[in-house]
């Protein structure tokens, strides 16, 4: 394949985010990348894609800055590129854990576990693993037997593990994310709030995935990506589908979003499923006037009427 993505990210200080955010969206774009990235005064976290040169160059000119020492790139082939456009944005931090007082993770964060010693802990009787993710990445893809806290967004994760406390006292914690950036702080975290024996997989579930001695086992489903591919591969042994569709349940790994520009919901629903409902998860969003579901296919009245007909007949 003649086309790479980049996933990366690196805890160091950048003094001036908005002022190197700036100069690296164009430093960026007259290499040719497309991607998204994240600065704060924190650090950096993106995913990038473009060819196998142009890739290179990105990551010889990241590796050149004394700043980026020892930064790590995740790299995946494909076939095209995963973004259509080019951004880099100052952010106040790149992970929002919602404290009043935030973990500096060059500081204080959980073991770095590698693929091989992070498999053979799971598979400990002491261990509890704790997925970090937001709900719709686990919904698709996940370690077995991973715990998944009822929340809606990642910053809401620690009053979770708050009020469940007693799922991890006492245990050998382990916690994953699809590149690492989350676990580093959030385990720092759990090691403040004094939980004894917190590790973490060090690159997170990308790195997994690649690795030859793990070769994926015990990871079931898809991963979820932030790029157009949406989903990718994990488990090289055996590959069961935990995903199930919106709509009926039936086992389902493919990722839409909701018509209704409104809502912009993602939910996994089969080809079949999402135009019999015109792309809505809800009623209101299939009869949503700015149906974007209809726009695309140019539907006319008539077959959008009959289509919602159908589905108040299947209701009843």
């Amino acid at each position: 394949m003649d086309y790479r993505v980049l996933l990366y990210y690196h805890y160091t200080t950048i003094e001036d985010p908005a002022a190197f955010s700036q100069a690296h969206l164009a430093a960026c774009k007259e290499i040719g990348l497309k991607g998204r990235i994240l600065v704060a005064t924190e650090g950096i976290n993106g995913t990038v894609s473009g060819t196998v040169e142009q890739t290179n160059a990105y990551i010889a000119m990241m590796e050149a800055d004394p700043l980026f020492d020892g930064i790590v790139f995740k790299i995946d082939e494909v076939e095209g590129h995963a973004f259509k456009k080019m951004h880099v944005r100052p952010r106040p931090e790149l992970v929002n854990l919602g404290l009043d007082e935030d973990v500096n993770p060059l500081e204080l964060t959980g073991r770095h576990l590698s693929p091989e010693d992070f498999l053979a802990e799971m598979q400990r009787e002491d261990t509890v693993v704790l997925d970090v993710r937001n709900t719709y990445e686990y919904d698709v893809g996940h370690f077995r037997g991973a715990i998944r806290p009822d929340v809606q967004n990642f910053r809401d994760t620690p009053e979770w593990v708050r009020e469940n406390r007693e799922l991890f006292e006492g245990k050998n914690v382990l916690t994953y994310c699809t590149g690492g950036i989350r676990c580093e702080k959030f385990s720092g975290w759990m090691k403040r709030e004094g939980f004894g024996d917190v590790g973490q997989l060090h690159g997170g579930v990308a790195t997994y995935g690649k690795d030859e001695k793990t070769k994926g086992q015990l990871w079931d489903g898809k991963m979820y990506v932030f790029d157009e591919r949406l989903t990718v591969p994990i488990n090289h042994v055996e590959h069961v589908i935990v995903g199930r569709d919106h709509f009926d349940g039936t086992p389902c790994e493919r990722y839409i979003n909701c018509a209704s520009p409104d809502c912009n919901k993602q939910i996994l629903a089969s080809e079949e499923n999402e135009a019999k409902h015109l792309g809505g998860c809800t009623m209101a969003c299939t009869t949503d006037p700015r149906n974007r579901y209809i726009v695309r296919h140019n539907l006319s009245e008539e077959q959008v009427a009959a289509a919602i007909e159908a589905l108040k007949e299947t209701a009843k």
